[in-house]
């Protein structure tokens, strides 16, 4: 479960009075604060604007034979 709500601070002190669900009690509860602004920023995307290609010639032939052989050893002990 989870409780969220928006406050906005009048002063850098303030009183935070929560009721918690019986459950909560004895446990180790989370508190954030963060901005609202920051909440709503756009997920950074995780996926590579990189394609193979671009990545041609990083590696020598033989390092490539090595990684390859590693490779295809790793899967065949599966």
């Amino acid at each position: 479960m989870m409780i969220q709500t928006t406050i906005t601070p009048q002063k850098t002190n303030f009183n935070l009075k929560v009721s918690l669900p019986s459950e909560y009690i004895g446990k180790p509860v989370r508190v954030s604060f963060y901005l609202e602004e920051e909440a709503q920023k756009p997920a950074v995307s995780l996926q590579d604007s990189h394609k193979p290609s671009d990545f041609f010639g990083t590696l020598s032939e033989e390092e490539g034979e090595k990684m390859h052989r590693y490779l295809t050893q790793s899967r065949n002990e599966q």
